[in-house]
């Protein structure tokens, strides 16, 4: 959750008070949790909104960010109808290599540089894998988009 909020800010401090306020409130709404996706993901979900609160009750910082709440948002985007849980199960489809850059590079912030000693594999070929993800990623969701519409 740390390096999800560091994302979103300079300061590791606030980022550290971000997170504190966020599994503040995980542990005292536990039990509304009803088991339905995983648990790091519903926790990163409360993380988010606390992100999102000190966003807006800091007015100079919404100038940079646009944050939406996901029940608001507007469908037009294949993304906006995608929870989190099922992003991770499009990632699992794509080859090992490439989902573990993936994952280093888009949801833990990692560099190239750091995937490629923690892969053991070249910056070059870290970046060839991201781009391969992302291609890849971009035909699943637009599939994933087809079959939510279908199965309604």
């Amino acid at each position: 959750m740390m390096s999800m909020c560091m994302r979103y800010t300079a300061c590791k401090d606030t980022s550290m008070l971000i997170v504190n306020d966020g599994f503040l409130k995980v542990f005292q709404n536990v039990a509304s949790y009803q088991g339905k996706g995983s648990f790091e993901g519903w926790i990163r979900r409360i993380c988010f909104r606390c992100l999102s609160d000190h966003f807006r009750k800091e007015k100079s910082y919404l100038q940079f960010l646009e944050f939406e709440d996901y029940d608001k948002a507007d469908k037009t985007n294949a993304l906006d109808s995608i929870y989190y849980e099922e992003l991770m199960e499009l990632i699992d489809e794509l080859p090992s290599t490439t989902a573990k850059v993936f994952r280093l590079y888009a949801i833990e912030g990692f560099k190239h540089r750091e995937i490629a000693e923690l892969l053991n594999i070249s910056e070059g070929t870290s970046k060839w894998h991201l781009s391969e993800a992302r291609s890849r990623m971009q035909k699943l969701v637009k599939n994933h988009q087809l079959k939510m519409n279908y199965g309604r």
